[in-house]
Order: C-alpha cells, then structure tokens, then sequence
C-alpha cells in the first residue's frame, strides 16, 4: 500500500502540472472553440490512474492521485488575478470537474484490479 501512495504522488503531480499547462489548447472548428487540450489532459489523468491501479492492484493509488491532482489544480484556479492557472472558462471547468469524473470512473473501473481476499 505504502508504494502505491508514493507513487501516486508524483504521478498526481505531474498530472496536475502537466493538465493544467494542456487544458488552454482549443480548436477552433467553424467558430466553435473545441477544448481538446482538457479532454488530453483528462485522458492523461485516466492513464495515469488507470496504471496505478493496475501496477498496485488497489484502487487506493488511484483514489489519492485524484484528490491531490484535484486539490492542487482547485489551489491554482483560486489564486489571485494575474496568477491564476486555471480560469473558469469552458476549458477550466471541462478540467477541475472532470478530474472527479474521472477520478470516480477509474475508482469503478479498477476495482476489478484489486487481489483476491480470504
């Protein structure tokens, strides 16, 4: 359990790090602004947990990189004007909520993962 937590804090980090620097990219598609850099960065989270709970066969790793990755981002969108990493515009929302999507998504997805008790 101890190595799944310490390698799902890094892992949160550069996620969080690395999303919230994608999450700005957007298309635009006959005047609509498709934001396909918060969809990457959720994909990137998914990956993320995914492997976690994988490698570590617990849904633990998984549940704290998404609280970390979360908090640290919701940190960043509250920091004052002119500092502030992430707005609330369609792709800041797209990012901060779908962390949690994700996150509970990953949570049910892997839980097949677990080893086998008793």
């Amino acid at each position: 359990m101890a190595g799944g937590i310490a390698a799902a804090v890094p892992a949160a980090l550069f996620v969080a790090l690395a999303g919230t620097a994608l999450h700005r990219h957007d298309l635009l598609l006959g005047g609509l602004q498709v934001p396909w850099g918060a969809a990457a960065a959720l994909l990137l989270l998914g990956s993320a947990e995914v492997w976690l709970g994988a490698a570590f066969r617990s849904i633990i790793p998984i549940a704290v990189c998404g609280l970390l990755c979360y908090a640290l981002t919701g940190w960043w969108s509250t920091l004052e004007t002119g500092k502030r990493l992430v707005i609330g515009d369609t792709a800041g929302n797209i990012w901060i909520f779908g962390i949690a999507g994700i996150t509970v998504a990953m949570l049910a997805w892997c839980r097949r993962y677990r080893l086998p008790t008793g």
